[in-house]
């Protein structure tokens, strides 16, 4: 026989059997698609807000930054008495002084000014580091309960979510739980 009959032969076979093969093959993938599929959704944005562990960083984070905070307002209220002070009295002051006042008003502010984005700068990198932590282990009680619960996909972000998939309350009882060890 020569290969371009040997050839057309089995092309012709395979082309009979093809119909066959595909009925082999398809209860297979009916079996994988008839499972069902679970899927879940948790509220990132509640779980940073409501669970135990972030509203103890939030308060550690309060106890932490709260000397700063009053030092920056008693700043601020210096500055508002020199400028009102200035205001006030800058009519009926020697040149040299008003010039002193407003000079010193203005290193006032300077300082406020640096302080306050150093005082913001911290708070921030603090706060993220904190909501970092309570992110950490939420997404490790999420793993656990899909691992329990059989869960195929959790989403945390979505348009739109239908209630009976949103899972957050389970994780934030379950990260309450692990919290309160």
């Amino acid at each position: 026989m020569s290969r371009p009959l040997l050839a057309a032969l089995c092309a012709t076979a395979l082309l009979a059997c093809a119909p066959a093969m595909a009925q082999a093959v398809a209860p297979a993938s009916a079996v994988a698609a008839s499972a069902p599929v679970k899927i879940g959704f948790i509220n990132t944005e509640r779980v940073l807000k409501d669970s135990a562990l972030a509203k103890a960083a939030q308060q550690k984070l309060e106890a932490e930054f709260s000397k700063r905070d009053k030092e920056l307002q008693d700043m601020a209220a210096k500055i508002k008495a020199a400028n009102d002070n200035l205001e006030k009295n800058g009519p009926v002051m020697s040149d040299a002084d008003r010039i002193k006042a407003q000079q010193n008003l203005v290193d006032m502010n300077r300082e406020f000014q640096r302080k306050q984005r150093e005082f913001s700068e911290d708070l921030n990198a603090r706060r993220n580091e904190a909501l970092a932590t309570v992110l950490d282990k939420a997404n490790k009680v999420v793993r656990e309960i899909a691992l329990k619960d059989h869960y195929d996909i959790i989403f945390q972000d979505a348009v739109y979510v239908n209630p009976r998939i949103d899972i957050t309350d389970k994780v934030l009882k379950a990260l309450d739980a692990q919290t309160g060890k």
